[in-house]
């Protein structure tokens, strides 16, 4: 059988499950290949499960002749040069809607963690600190009542903003789109940045969001604010994120993504104000099962001449 497949990392589900007798093999290392490690894998393949890290650009198409398809694993595809596949004659595919909820989940655990101390609480009581119950040890903030700004109101906002409105939250949102979503109200960024109590990312990464939350979008937060981040990395300027925070104008601020994943600015390395994941965004079981059936799948329909349930 021909169409050999090339999976850049290990899966949460055995491949064959889904591919069967089609021919595959796996990066053995537990870390993102090289662009020269990649290029080499992929000589004789037709189909490439991708990451976020894997630069899929015109270089690397130009020395992998043989590949017909690039099935993501993730919504995002800001790592591919779609052009370039289009010159190439290289089919796209993603796993849209699947992560919508486990992000959602994820962004809400932040906002608790971030709100309620919960992870200075864990340090407090790992370090011994922990002398006994008192009126004023690390009092939080309550959600009820509280604006929540969402910057990107797709799947992943929205399923957010329900989340929000069962803590009682005001919900404001900013999105490229016209959307009427009552109670939720939509504003323009200067306004959802000045009344938003904790301001939430999930937005694409394109030229117009990267390093959007800039110096100066910061400062025009709300005093005492937090930041979430669990969209991408380089929408937040993090050096300015570090000042804001350094200075006392942010509360707090958690992210799960980074503007040079998997490097951490080293200002917000040892912030106890800061909550640091990494990348954990669609980390549950079922959820890195079916984007894995996602992948697998479109691969093989595409090799098979069929055409992709979720072309890019």
């Amino acid at each position: 059988m021909t169409g050999k497949i090339f999976i850049s990392r290990a899966l949460s589900i055995d491949p064959a499950s889904i591919l069967g007798e089609r021919p595959f093999s796996i990066n053995p290392l537990d870390r993102p290949l090289s662009r020269k490690e990649l290029i080499e894998s992929l000589q004789g393949c037709e189909g490439l499960l991708s990451m976020l890290t894997d630069p899929i650009d015109q270089e690397l198409l130009r020395h992998c002749p043989d590949l017909k398809v690039v099935s993501q694993h993730a919504v995002g595809v800001d790592n591919i040069d779609l052009q370039a596949c289009q010159e190439h004659s290289i089919q796209v595919t993603h796993t849209p809607g699947v992560l919508t909820d486990a992000t959602a989940d994820l962004t809400f655990a932040l906002i608790l963690s971030l709100s309620r101390r919960l992870m200075e609480g864990d340090r407090l009581v790992r370090e011994g600190g922990f002398k006994g119950w008192s009126p004023t040890l690390l009092v939080g903030e309550e959600l009820k009542g509280k604006h929540l700004g969402i910057l990107g109101y797709g799947r992943i906002g929205r399923a957010v903003a329900q989340r929000a409105r069962a803590f009682g939250m005001k919900v404001l949102f900013t999105t490229r789109r016209p959307v009427n979503d009552p109670p939720n109200q939509s504003v323009p960024l200067d306004i959802l940045l000045a009344k938003s109590d904790i301001l939430s990312l999930h937005c694409p990464l394109t030229p117009t969001t990267r390093g959007m939350i800039s110096a100066e979008a910061l400062q025009h937060m709300r005093p005492g604010a937090f930041l979430i981040n669990t969209a991408r990395g380089p929408v937040v300027d993090e050096a300015a994120l570090a000042a804001a925070l350094q200075r006392g104008h942010l509360a707090g601020a958690a992210l799960d993504v980074y503007a040079q994943e998997p490097l951490v600015h080293p200002a917000l390395m040892d912030r106890k104000d800061v909550i640091l994941l990494p990348h954990l965004g669609s980390a549950d079981r079922a959820t890195r099962r079916k984007m894995a059936e996602m992948c697998l799948g479109d691969l093989l329909r595409v090799l098979d001449g069929k055409e992709p349930m979720y072309p890019v």
